[in-house]
Protein backbone atom coordinates (compact mmCIF):
# COMPACT_ATOMS: atom_id res chain seq x y z
CA UNK A 1 0.00 0.00 0.00
CA UNK A 2 1.32 3.73 -0.47
CA UNK A 3 1.81 5.73 2.36
CA UNK A 4 -0.50 8.16 3.71
CA UNK A 5 0.44 11.60 2.96
CA UNK A 6 0.40 14.32 5.57
CA UNK A 7 -1.29 17.88 4.46
CA UNK A 8 -0.36 20.65 6.62
CA UNK A 9 -2.70 23.60 6.19
CA UNK A 10 -6.40 23.44 5.05
CA UNK A 11 -6.34 27.23 2.97
CA UNK A 12 -6.98 26.86 -0.98
CA UNK A 13 -3.31 25.50 -1.32
CA UNK A 14 -3.91 22.98 1.20
CA UNK A 15 -6.89 22.09 0.28
CA UNK A 16 -6.81 21.79 -3.48
CA UNK A 17 -3.58 19.63 -2.91
CA UNK A 18 -5.33 17.37 -0.26
CA UNK A 19 -8.50 16.77 -2.71
CA UNK A 20 -5.93 15.95 -5.49
CA UNK A 21 -4.30 13.37 -3.90
CA UNK A 22 -6.85 11.67 -2.47
CA UNK A 23 -8.13 12.10 -5.83
CA UNK A 24 -5.68 9.62 -7.08
CA UNK A 25 -6.48 7.07 -4.81
CA UNK A 26 -3.90 8.14 -1.99
CA UNK A 27 -5.02 8.73 2.14
CA UNK A 28 -4.11 11.96 3.46
CA UNK A 29 -3.85 13.41 6.37
CA UNK A 30 -4.80 16.59 6.73
CA UNK A 31 -3.64 18.91 9.33
CA UNK A 32 -5.23 22.09 10.31
CA UNK A 33 -4.40 24.65 13.49
CA UNK A 34 -8.10 26.01 12.94
CA UNK A 35 -10.09 26.58 15.27
CA UNK A 36 -7.90 25.17 17.83
CA UNK A 37 -5.46 28.40 16.78
CA UNK A 38 -6.36 31.54 14.85
CA UNK A 39 -4.50 33.80 12.55
CA UNK A 40 -4.55 37.52 12.57
CA UNK A 41 -6.43 37.47 9.45
CA UNK A 42 -8.62 34.87 10.05
CA UNK A 43 -12.40 34.96 11.57
CA UNK A 44 -13.66 30.99 11.03
CA UNK A 45 -12.89 27.48 10.85
CA UNK A 46 -14.00 26.94 7.72
CA UNK A 47 -11.21 25.61 4.70
CA UNK A 48 -10.30 27.96 2.15
CA UNK A 49 -11.29 31.42 3.93
CA UNK A 50 -10.77 34.26 1.64
CA UNK A 51 -8.99 37.26 4.29
CA UNK A 52 -8.41 39.91 1.39
CA UNK A 53 -10.72 40.28 -1.26
CA UNK A 54 -13.65 38.33 -3.13
CA UNK A 55 -12.15 38.35 -6.09
CA UNK A 56 -10.44 35.67 -8.00
CA UNK A 57 -9.62 38.25 -10.77
CA UNK A 58 -10.31 38.11 -14.73
CA UNK A 59 -12.16 35.23 -16.79
CA UNK A 60 -10.95 35.91 -20.25
CA UNK A 61 -8.46 33.80 -22.06
CA UNK A 62 -6.94 36.97 -23.14
CA UNK A 63 -5.89 37.45 -19.08
CA UNK A 64 -3.42 35.13 -17.63
CA UNK A 65 -5.25 34.72 -14.34
CA UNK A 66 -8.00 33.94 -16.70
CA UNK A 67 -6.12 30.93 -18.46
CA UNK A 68 -5.12 29.65 -15.40
CA UNK A 69 -8.27 29.29 -14.21
CA UNK A 70 -9.43 27.56 -17.10
CA UNK A 71 -6.26 25.32 -17.14
CA UNK A 72 -7.46 24.48 -13.41
CA UNK A 73 -11.10 23.97 -14.32
CA UNK A 74 -10.19 21.31 -16.98
CA UNK A 75 -7.61 19.48 -14.29
CA UNK A 76 -10.98 18.93 -12.02
CA UNK A 77 -9.87 21.74 -9.66
CA UNK A 78 -11.95 21.50 -6.55
CA UNK A 79 -11.12 25.27 -5.80
CA UNK A 80 -12.47 26.55 -9.13
CA UNK A 81 -15.54 24.06 -8.76
CA UNK A 82 -16.72 25.55 -5.69
CA UNK A 83 -15.93 29.08 -7.45
CA UNK A 84 -18.13 28.38 -10.01
CA UNK A 85 -21.04 26.97 -7.45
CA UNK A 86 -20.86 29.71 -5.60
CA UNK A 87 -20.08 33.02 -7.83
CA UNK A 88 -21.29 36.44 -7.64
CA UNK A 89 -22.13 39.16 -10.49
CA UNK A 90 -19.02 40.95 -10.70
CA UNK A 91 -18.84 41.70 -14.35
CA UNK A 92 -15.91 40.02 -16.34
CA UNK A 93 -14.18 38.92 -13.22
CA UNK A 94 -14.77 35.40 -10.99
CA UNK A 95 -15.94 36.72 -7.58
CA UNK A 96 -17.74 34.43 -4.90
CA UNK A 97 -19.79 34.57 -1.75
CA UNK A 98 -16.95 34.15 0.66
CA UNK A 99 -18.74 32.07 2.96
CA UNK A 100 -20.91 29.37 0.89
CA UNK A 101 -17.52 29.36 -1.17
CA UNK A 102 -15.56 28.51 1.94
CA UNK A 103 -18.42 26.13 3.36
CA UNK A 104 -18.41 24.12 -0.24
CA UNK A 105 -14.20 23.38 0.19
CA UNK A 106 -14.78 22.41 3.74
CA UNK A 107 -17.81 19.99 2.60
CA UNK A 108 -15.98 18.41 0.10
CA UNK A 109 -12.62 17.86 2.28
CA UNK A 110 -14.57 16.60 4.86
CA UNK A 111 -16.94 14.24 2.95
CA UNK A 112 -13.55 12.84 1.00
CA UNK A 113 -13.30 8.94 2.16
CA UNK A 114 -9.43 9.50 1.47
CA UNK A 115 -9.01 12.58 3.87
CA UNK A 116 -8.97 11.98 7.74
CA UNK A 117 -8.64 15.79 8.98
CA UNK A 118 -6.75 16.75 12.10
CA UNK A 119 -7.57 19.60 13.95
CA UNK A 120 -3.76 20.86 15.61
CA UNK A 121 -1.12 22.88 14.76
CA UNK A 122 2.21 21.27 13.55
CA UNK A 123 5.16 22.53 14.80
CA UNK A 124 7.94 20.26 12.92
CA UNK A 125 8.09 19.58 9.40
CA UNK A 126 7.13 16.00 9.34
CA UNK A 127 8.32 12.62 7.70
CA UNK A 128 7.62 12.61 3.65
CA UNK A 129 5.72 12.19 1.49
CA UNK A 130 3.55 15.36 2.88
CA UNK A 131 2.76 18.61 1.44
CA UNK A 132 3.17 21.70 3.80
CA UNK A 133 0.98 24.67 2.54
CA UNK A 134 0.99 26.62 6.04
CA UNK A 135 0.65 29.96 3.86
CA UNK A 136 2.35 33.20 3.68
CA UNK A 137 0.92 33.66 7.72
CA UNK A 138 2.46 30.25 9.35
CA UNK A 139 2.58 30.04 12.72
CA UNK A 140 5.86 31.49 14.82
CA UNK A 141 6.72 27.67 15.74
CA UNK A 142 6.20 26.09 12.20
CA UNK A 143 7.69 29.35 10.49
CA UNK A 144 11.09 28.19 12.80
CA UNK A 145 10.80 24.60 12.10
CA UNK A 146 10.65 25.52 8.14
CA UNK A 147 14.02 27.64 8.68
CA UNK A 148 15.30 24.73 10.45
CA UNK A 149 14.82 22.28 7.61
CA UNK A 150 16.29 24.77 5.09
CA UNK A 151 19.65 24.93 7.27
CA UNK A 152 18.48 28.36 8.67
CA UNK A 153 17.29 30.54 5.67
CA UNK A 154 14.01 32.36 7.31
CA UNK A 155 12.92 33.15 3.83
CA UNK A 156 11.79 36.81 2.78
CA UNK A 157 8.88 38.55 4.30
CA UNK A 158 6.43 41.46 3.13
CA UNK A 159 3.05 42.92 4.35
CA UNK A 160 -0.27 42.28 2.97
CA UNK A 161 -3.38 44.05 3.52
CA UNK A 162 -7.33 43.67 3.69
CA UNK A 163 -9.83 45.99 2.93
CA UNK A 164 -12.97 47.35 4.34
CA UNK A 165 -16.44 45.47 3.71
CA UNK A 166 -19.69 47.67 4.53
CA UNK A 167 -23.47 47.10 4.19
CA UNK A 168 -25.14 47.92 1.28
CA UNK A 169 -28.02 49.55 3.18
CA UNK A 170 -26.07 51.83 4.90
CA UNK A 171 -24.84 53.12 1.25
CA UNK A 172 -26.10 56.90 -0.18
CA UNK A 173 -27.34 55.72 -3.44
CA UNK A 174 -28.38 59.02 -4.46
CA UNK A 175 -24.30 59.79 -5.28
CA UNK A 176 -23.35 56.27 -6.76
CA UNK A 177 -24.93 54.23 -8.84
CA UNK A 178 -24.92 50.50 -10.84
CA UNK A 179 -22.15 50.52 -13.91
CA UNK A 180 -19.37 48.10 -15.16
CA UNK A 181 -16.60 49.55 -16.68
CA UNK A 182 -16.98 50.57 -20.40
CA UNK A 183 -20.59 49.28 -20.00
CA UNK A 184 -19.18 45.27 -20.66
CA UNK A 185 -21.40 42.64 -19.35
CA UNK A 186 -24.19 43.48 -16.57
CA UNK A 187 -24.31 46.39 -13.96
CA UNK A 188 -22.46 44.77 -11.67
CA UNK A 189 -20.36 47.39 -9.24
CA UNK A 190 -21.35 50.40 -7.38
CA UNK A 191 -19.27 52.97 -8.92
CA UNK A 192 -18.86 56.11 -6.11
CA UNK A 193 -18.33 59.87 -7.79
CA UNK A 194 -16.10 62.17 -6.36
CA UNK A 195 -15.21 65.27 -8.10
CA UNK A 196 -12.28 67.29 -7.84
CA UNK A 197 -12.43 69.00 -4.67
CA UNK A 198 -13.67 65.93 -2.98
CA UNK A 199 -11.39 63.67 -3.75
CA UNK A 200 -8.10 66.58 -3.23
CA UNK A 201 -9.25 66.72 0.47
CA UNK A 202 -9.77 63.15 0.60
CA UNK A 203 -6.52 62.26 -0.52
CA UNK A 204 -4.67 64.90 2.14
CA UNK A 205 -6.83 63.12 4.99
CA UNK A 206 -5.66 59.92 4.01
CA UNK A 207 -1.78 60.32 3.21
CA UNK A 208 -1.78 61.83 6.86
CA UNK A 209 -4.52 59.38 8.91
CA UNK A 210 -2.93 57.38 11.64
CA UNK A 211 -1.89 54.11 10.89
CA UNK A 212 -2.08 50.69 13.24
CA UNK A 213 1.08 49.69 14.85
CA UNK A 214 2.19 47.38 12.75
CA UNK A 215 5.76 45.45 14.06
CA UNK A 216 8.85 46.47 11.32
CA UNK A 217 5.93 47.65 8.82
CA UNK A 218 8.00 50.15 6.34
CA UNK A 219 6.00 51.17 3.26
CA UNK A 220 9.20 49.84 0.81
CA UNK A 221 7.53 46.27 2.36
CA UNK A 222 4.70 46.07 0.96
CA UNK A 223 3.56 43.84 -1.84
CA UNK A 224 2.64 45.95 -4.85
CA UNK A 225 -0.07 43.67 -6.13
CA UNK A 226 -1.94 44.64 -2.63
CA UNK A 227 -0.51 48.17 -1.58
CA UNK A 228 -2.64 49.92 1.00
CA UNK A 229 -5.18 52.95 -0.20
CA UNK A 230 -2.69 55.30 2.24
CA UNK A 231 0.40 54.04 0.79
CA UNK A 232 -1.08 55.33 -2.66
CA UNK A 233 -2.02 58.52 -1.37
CA UNK A 234 1.33 58.83 0.11
CA UNK A 235 2.83 59.06 -3.54
CA UNK A 236 1.39 61.97 -5.10
CA UNK A 237 -2.33 62.96 -5.51
CA UNK A 238 -2.59 61.49 -8.73
CA UNK A 239 -1.93 58.42 -7.85
CA UNK A 240 -5.06 56.99 -6.59
CA UNK A 241 -6.95 58.38 -9.83
CA UNK A 242 -4.52 56.13 -12.08
CA UNK A 243 -5.31 53.38 -9.79
CA UNK A 244 -8.08 51.78 -8.07
CA UNK A 245 -10.58 55.61 -8.08
CA UNK A 246 -9.68 55.63 -12.22
CA UNK A 247 -12.99 57.13 -13.78
CA UNK A 248 -12.16 55.88 -17.52
CA UNK A 249 -14.72 53.98 -19.04
CA UNK A 250 -17.79 55.33 -16.28
CA UNK A 251 -19.82 57.94 -16.77
CA UNK A 252 -22.24 58.90 -14.20
CA UNK A 253 -26.20 58.58 -15.25
CA UNK A 254 -26.62 61.93 -13.67
CA UNK A 255 -24.37 64.27 -14.75
CA UNK A 256 -23.81 61.98 -18.71
CA UNK A 257 -19.95 62.50 -17.75
CA UNK A 258 -16.75 61.04 -16.46
CA UNK A 259 -16.32 61.70 -13.06
CA UNK A 260 -13.05 63.24 -11.52
CA UNK A 261 -12.25 60.12 -9.50
CA UNK A 262 -14.10 57.12 -8.67
CA UNK A 263 -14.48 54.50 -5.62
CA UNK A 264 -16.01 50.98 -6.47
CA UNK A 265 -17.84 48.60 -4.77
CA UNK A 266 -17.34 44.88 -5.58
CA UNK A 267 -20.67 42.72 -4.32
CA UNK A 268 -18.91 40.21 -1.43
CA UNK A 269 -22.07 37.98 -0.87
CA UNK A 270 -24.41 36.20 -2.69
CA UNK A 271 -27.41 38.12 -1.34
CA UNK A 272 -25.62 41.58 -2.66
CA UNK A 273 -25.66 43.08 0.74
CA UNK A 274 -22.33 42.97 1.55
CA UNK A 275 -19.68 45.13 -0.44
CA UNK A 276 -15.82 45.13 -0.45
CA UNK A 277 -14.53 48.33 -1.24
CA UNK A 278 -12.35 47.69 -4.45
CA UNK A 279 -8.24 48.45 -3.95
CA UNK A 280 -8.79 49.75 -0.44
CA UNK A 281 -6.58 47.72 0.99
CA UNK A 282 -6.09 49.67 4.90
CA UNK A 283 -3.67 49.46 7.91
CA UNK A 284 -5.10 52.59 9.45
CA UNK A 285 -6.44 53.13 12.56
CA UNK A 286 -10.03 51.63 12.74
CA UNK A 287 -11.70 55.20 14.18
CA UNK A 288 -9.46 56.70 11.07
CA UNK A 289 -10.92 54.39 8.28
CA UNK A 290 -13.99 55.62 9.52
CA UNK A 291 -13.26 59.27 9.39
CA UNK A 292 -11.21 59.11 5.96
CA UNK A 293 -13.76 56.79 4.04
CA UNK A 294 -16.86 58.92 5.05
CA UNK A 295 -15.36 61.87 3.24
CA UNK A 296 -16.49 59.69 -0.04
CA UNK A 297 -19.75 60.88 -0.38
CA UNK A 298 -21.94 57.59 -1.31
CA UNK A 299 -19.98 56.11 1.86
CA UNK A 300 -21.01 59.35 4.52
CA UNK A 301 -22.98 57.16 6.65
CA UNK A 302 -21.57 53.49 5.57
CA UNK A 303 -21.60 50.91 8.38
CA UNK A 304 -18.66 49.07 8.49
CA UNK A 305 -19.19 45.01 9.16
CA UNK A 306 -14.98 44.69 8.86
CA UNK A 307 -12.37 47.14 8.94
CA UNK A 308 -9.33 46.57 6.81
CA UNK A 309 -6.59 44.75 8.17
CA UNK A 310 -2.92 44.27 7.79
CA UNK A 311 -0.76 41.39 8.37
CA UNK A 312 2.97 39.90 7.76
CA UNK A 313 3.36 37.37 4.73
CA UNK A 314 6.19 35.09 4.75
CA UNK A 315 7.45 33.56 1.69
CA UNK A 316 10.80 31.20 0.72
CA UNK A 317 13.43 31.91 -0.95
CA UNK A 318 12.23 29.03 -3.46
CA UNK A 319 14.42 29.44 -6.47
CA UNK A 320 17.48 28.11 -4.30
CA UNK A 321 14.98 25.88 -1.88
CA UNK A 322 12.28 24.27 -4.24
CA UNK A 323 12.35 22.44 -7.42
CA UNK A 324 9.52 22.99 -10.21
CA UNK A 325 7.50 20.85 -8.59
CA UNK A 326 7.24 22.71 -5.53
CA UNK A 327 9.35 19.98 -3.89
CA UNK A 328 12.55 20.54 -1.56
CA UNK A 329 15.56 20.45 -3.50
CA UNK A 330 17.05 18.40 -0.23
CA UNK A 331 13.89 15.71 -0.24
CA UNK A 332 11.45 15.36 -3.00
CA UNK A 333 9.11 13.62 -0.30
CA UNK A 334 8.87 17.01 1.31
CA UNK A 335 7.10 19.66 -1.22
CA UNK A 336 5.56 22.78 -0.23
CA UNK A 337 2.68 24.97 -1.69
CA UNK A 338 0.57 28.43 -2.13
CA UNK A 339 2.02 32.01 -1.29
CA UNK A 340 5.04 30.67 0.98
CA UNK A 341 6.47 29.35 -1.84
CA UNK A 342 6.19 33.11 -3.45
CA UNK A 343 3.05 32.71 -6.00
CA UNK A 344 0.77 35.64 -5.44
CA UNK A 345 -3.10 35.34 -5.32
CA UNK A 346 -5.43 33.17 -4.63
CA UNK A 347 -5.89 31.44 -8.23
CA UNK A 348 -1.95 30.61 -7.74
CA UNK A 349 -2.24 29.21 -4.71
CA UNK A 350 -4.78 27.05 -5.75
CA UNK A 351 -2.49 26.02 -9.07
CA UNK A 352 0.53 25.46 -7.04
CA UNK A 353 -1.10 22.96 -4.72
CA UNK A 354 -2.96 21.27 -7.66
CA UNK A 355 0.62 20.90 -9.34
CA UNK A 356 2.56 20.22 -6.38
CA UNK A 357 -0.08 17.08 -5.18
CA UNK A 358 -0.06 15.81 -8.55
CA UNK A 359 3.51 15.30 -9.46
CA UNK A 360 4.17 14.73 -5.43
CA UNK A 361 1.23 11.29 -6.39
CA UNK A 362 3.15 10.30 -9.65
CA UNK A 363 6.30 10.08 -7.44
CA UNK A 364 4.20 8.01 -4.74
CA UNK A 365 2.89 5.74 -7.10
CA UNK A 366 5.87 5.37 -9.11
CA UNK A 367 4.64 6.56 -12.41
CA UNK A 368 6.10 9.05 -14.84
CA UNK A 369 6.08 12.68 -13.94
CA UNK A 370 3.04 15.28 -15.69
CA UNK A 371 5.63 17.89 -16.44
CA UNK A 372 3.78 20.87 -16.58
CA UNK A 373 5.46 22.99 -19.47
CA UNK A 374 6.28 26.08 -19.13
CA UNK A 375 3.49 27.23 -21.80
CA UNK A 376 0.90 26.59 -19.67
CA UNK A 377 -0.36 28.96 -16.66
CA UNK A 378 0.03 26.25 -14.23
CA UNK A 379 3.44 25.38 -15.81
CA UNK A 380 5.70 28.70 -15.64
CA UNK A 381 4.18 29.60 -12.38
CA UNK A 382 5.91 26.84 -11.07
CA UNK A 383 8.98 27.62 -13.30
CA UNK A 384 9.12 30.92 -12.27
CA UNK A 385 9.37 30.60 -8.33
CA UNK A 386 12.48 27.59 -9.15
CA UNK A 387 14.33 29.71 -11.53
CA UNK A 388 17.81 29.71 -9.42
CA UNK A 389 18.68 32.77 -11.63
CA UNK A 390 16.46 35.25 -10.53
CA UNK A 391 18.38 36.76 -7.57
CA UNK A 392 15.91 39.31 -5.96
CA UNK A 393 13.18 37.18 -5.38
CA UNK A 394 9.56 38.74 -5.03
CA UNK A 395 5.97 37.04 -5.27
CA UNK A 396 4.49 36.69 -8.69
CA UNK A 397 1.07 36.64 -9.88
CA UNK A 398 0.40 34.76 -13.15
CA UNK A 399 0.86 36.83 -16.36
CA UNK A 400 2.07 36.03 -19.87
CA UNK A 401 5.62 38.06 -19.28
CA UNK A 402 6.67 34.31 -17.39
CA UNK A 403 4.58 32.01 -20.03
CA UNK A 404 7.02 30.89 -22.94
CA UNK A 405 6.05 32.95 -26.08
CA UNK A 406 4.81 31.65 -29.47
CA UNK A 407 8.16 29.91 -31.26
CA UNK A 408 6.89 32.13 -34.46
CA UNK A 409 6.31 35.41 -35.06
CA UNK A 410 2.64 36.23 -34.58
CA UNK A 411 1.04 38.84 -36.54
CA UNK A 412 -1.53 40.53 -34.85
CA UNK A 413 -2.91 42.46 -32.06
CA UNK A 414 -1.74 41.79 -28.96
CA UNK A 415 -5.10 40.45 -27.56
CA UNK A 416 -5.06 37.94 -30.59
CA UNK A 417 -1.57 36.69 -29.76
CA UNK A 418 -2.41 35.88 -26.13
CA UNK A 419 -5.80 34.24 -27.16
CA UNK A 420 -2.86 32.11 -29.11
CA UNK A 421 -0.82 31.45 -26.36
CA UNK A 422 -3.88 30.43 -24.40
CA UNK A 423 -5.03 27.80 -27.16
CA UNK A 424 -1.71 26.06 -27.27
CA UNK A 425 -1.62 26.30 -23.31
CA UNK A 426 -5.10 24.29 -23.42
CA UNK A 427 -4.31 21.91 -26.11
CA UNK A 428 -1.16 20.57 -23.59
CA UNK A 429 -3.14 20.72 -20.53
CA UNK A 430 -5.83 18.75 -22.20
CA UNK A 431 -3.39 16.17 -22.84
CA UNK A 432 -1.96 15.86 -19.39
CA UNK A 433 -6.01 15.97 -18.25
CA UNK A 434 -6.44 12.84 -20.76
CA UNK A 435 -2.92 11.20 -18.83
CA UNK A 436 -4.70 11.82 -15.54
CA UNK A 437 -7.91 10.09 -16.68
CA UNK A 438 -6.22 6.87 -17.99
CA UNK A 439 -4.14 6.89 -14.81
CA UNK A 440 -6.98 6.85 -12.94
CA UNK A 441 -8.94 3.93 -14.62
CA UNK A 442 -5.97 1.96 -14.89
CA UNK A 443 -5.97 2.51 -10.56
CA UNK A 444 -9.16 0.78 -10.56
Amino acid sequence: MSPAVTVIGAGLAGSEAAWQLAELGLTVELAEMKPEKMTPAHSSDLFGELVCSNSLRGDSLANAVGLLKEELRRLDSLILRCAEDHRVPAGGALAVDRVAFAQAITDAISGHPNIEIVHREMTAVPQGPAVIATGPLTSDPMAEAIADYFGGSKGLNFYDAAAPLVSFESLDMDRCWFASRYDKGTADYINCSMDYAEYSAFVRELAAAQQAEVHGFEDEKVFEGCMPVEVMARRGEDTLRYGPLKPVGLKDPKTGREPYAVVQLRRDNAQGSIYNIVGFQTHLKWPEQKRVFSMIPALKNAEYLRYGVMHRNTYLDSPRLLDRTYAARKDRGIVFAGQMTGVEGYVESAASGLLAALELGMRIKERPALDFPSWTAVGALAAYISNPSVTKFQPMNVNFGIIDQLNYKFKGKKRDRYLEVSRRSLETIDQIASRLRDHERSSV
